[in-house]
């Protein structure tokens, strides 16, 4: 039996672990925005008839994101699944602390999965495939553009594959880093997702950028009506919304600057976007467990051979933020110092 693969989110597991009240914790563990796209009213007809390919959803989707063509898919998830067995067998190269579907999901489909040291800009030969997060998550460690498109050439030369997951790269609004615009490129592949800046994870809603004949070998792979009515109608509001797109990518800029700056004041090292902060510390386990026992869920990551590290959401509310740095400071009273 394969290990589960751990998510943030979890949070009635840890209700259940603290036997704290599942309305009275600060969830902290995920990178999602905690103020959500506000979704109209769905139409009835939503409701009642099977989601239509030609509703106009994913041409919405390429002119937000940039891109000559995108796929509806049921959230990047959908297609992480369903990507690995359209590539040719070979050895796909991962960060050693990534998003942890990808790894699983190739290997279930006979690919060889090793570490990728993004810090090294000379690819092994050995890689026919490269999966990257940018940013990643929940390292925030960000590629610049030009990289990307070496490697992508690189690797298409020996037949390759890079896929790039875009999940978090809402909040910048420019082609500095997206590779959505390449994305009819073959050999290339764009993951973007609805669920972290528009805060609407519960949709299951994402998109596949990617060349026209991929794109209709992934559509083939994953049948009819993988996004619900109601779900394409709150993507497509949330596109066309231009006015609270801007002003959320600026509150997330100050926000992210201010979850970084209050870990930064107790000592730690942080990596952050404007939708989480990471600290690698020796003392994650025991942070995570002192927030735990305060109603304060965090994202824990504690794998054989690295330094254990700890990732936080973005408070949603004042009160939130102050119920944080009250227990920060609380945890660094009783333990100082404790980084």
């Amino acid at each position: 039996m394969t290990e589960p693969i751990l998510h943030g989110g979890n949070l009635r597991e840890a209700a259940r672990r603290y036997a704290i009240a599942l309305d009275d914790w600060l969830d902290l563990s995920t990178g999602i925005n905690p103020r959500g796209y506000p979704v109209p009213p769905v139409p009835p007809d939503a409701w009642r008839r099977l989601p239509e390919d030609d509703d106009g959803l994913a041409d919405c989707a390429a002119r937000y994101y940039g891109a000559p063509r995108a796929l509806p898919v049921a959230g990047s998830q959908a297609a992480i699944r369903a990507l690995p067995p359209l590539f040719t067998r070979g050895t796909v190269g991962i960060a050693p602390l990534a998003y942890g579907e990808y790894a699983p999901a190739f290997a279930r489909a006979g690919h060889r999965v090793v570490t990728l040291d993004v810090a090294c800009r000379a690819l092994p030969a050995t890689l026919d495939h490269i999966i990257v997060g940018n940013p990643n998550n929940p390292t925030a460690e960000r590629l610049a553009r030009e990289t990307l498109i070496e490697w992508h050439a690189r690797l298409t030369s020996r037949g390759g594959t890079l896929i790039v997951d875009e999940a978090f790269a809402d909040v910048d609004d420019d082609a500095a880093h997206s590779l959505a615009n390449e994305s009819a490129r073959d050999g290339l592949v764009v993951l973007r997702s609805v669920g972290k800046f528009f805060g609407l994870a519960g949709i299951r809603a994402g998109f596949v950028l990617a060349a026209p004949a991929l794109l209709d070998a992934l559509r083939d792979a994953l049948g009819a009506w993988t996004v619900g009515g109601p779900a394409r109608h709150a993507v497509m509001a949330a596109f066309a919304d231009r006015a609270w797109q801007a002003e959320t990518r600026e509150r997330l800029q100050r926000d992210g600057a201010r979850l970084a700056a209050l870990l930064s004041a107790h000592g730690f090292d942080v990596r952050a976007t404007p939708l989480f902060a990471w600290t690698p510390t020796p003392h994650a386990p025991s942070l995570q467990h002192e927030l735990a026992t305060r109603g304060i869920w965090t994202r824990l990551f504690d794998r054989p051979g690295m330094m254990p590290s700890l990732r936080f959401g973005l408070p949603g509310t004042e009160g939130d933020w102050l119920r944080l740095e009250r227990a920060m400071d609380e945890i660094a009273r009783q333990r100082s110092p404790i980084h």
